[in-house]
């Protein structure tokens, strides 16, 4: 069997999903992991924002320059095109949900089962990522993550790979609402942010793009603890 092979035949390999109490106990982990560890959280979020631009980008129509991710866990998406006109106004529309959007991919797929080739797919996509990183930070950041990710996929038993595979969906759908509200509390200080970008071109004032995307991230979060909870929730309801 050929490395492709056995690598498509693992990702196709569905595993058991964990009972209510260890997802619990993952979800738990996950949120003291946003708590305690933000700044590192922070840094996979913002690969997921640039990642959001970068797609919807490229989903429109417009060329994608590269991306940049500094150490101070900031990071830019540079595009060509027109600077005004739906194009533009989706791409930075795409950067603050996509951590949510991810986690709900994630979710998803290991709810059916398939927490490997969640991992999987997520090596790739950061992998795609990596041709358009165009600092060293920002590529020894990707080729981190992706790493540890592609090792769990790999080497770890199913039960694990399972583990980490939810345990990321939580991560992220806990962590998605806290950008927006750190956001917020900037206030006039965020001159150059994709809210503002966005109250420039369209007219909408900031906050409401702001409001826009905690209503996404909430509820996306909500939506992922109903597909990875459900007993749960219907215990509590």
């Amino acid at each position: 069997m050929s490395l492709l092979e056995d690598l498509w035949r693992r990702a196709l390999a569905t595993t058991e999903v964990p009972d209510a109490s260890a997802l619990m106990i993952i979800a738990a982990v996950a949120l003291a992991c946003v708590i305690v560890l933000w700044p590192l959280v922070r840094m996979g979020v913002t690969v997921c924002h640039e990642a959001g631009h970068a797609v919807v980008a490229t989903l429109t129509g417009r060329s994608l320059e590269g991306i940049r991710l500094h150490s101070d866990t900031s990071g830019v998406t540079v595009t060509r095109g027109k600077a005004t006109g739906p194009g533009m106004v989706l791409m930075l529309l795409a950067g603050y949900p996509a951590a949510s959007a991810v986690g709900l991919l994630a979710a998803a797929l290991a709810g059916a089962g398939y927490a490997v080739g969640a991992l999987w797919l997520l090596v790739a996509l950061l992998a795609l990522m990596l041709l358009k990183i165009r600092n060293v930070h920002g590529a020894l950041v990707v080729l981190a993550i992706g790493g540890a990710l592609g090792l769990a996929a790999w080497y770890a038993p199913g039960h694990v790979t399972t583990w980490v595979a939810y345990g990321l969906s939580w991560l992220l759908l806990f962590a998605g609402p806290r950008p927006v509200v750190e956001l917020a509390l900037r206030g006039r200080s965020a001159a150059g942010s994709d809210a503002a970008q966005l109250a420039r071109l369209t007219r909408v004032p900031r906050i409401l793009w702001i409001a826009l995307w905690l209503a996404a991230t909430l509820g996306a979060l909500w939506l992922g603890t109903l597909w990875m909870l459900p007993d749960v929730l219907d215990v509590l309801g």
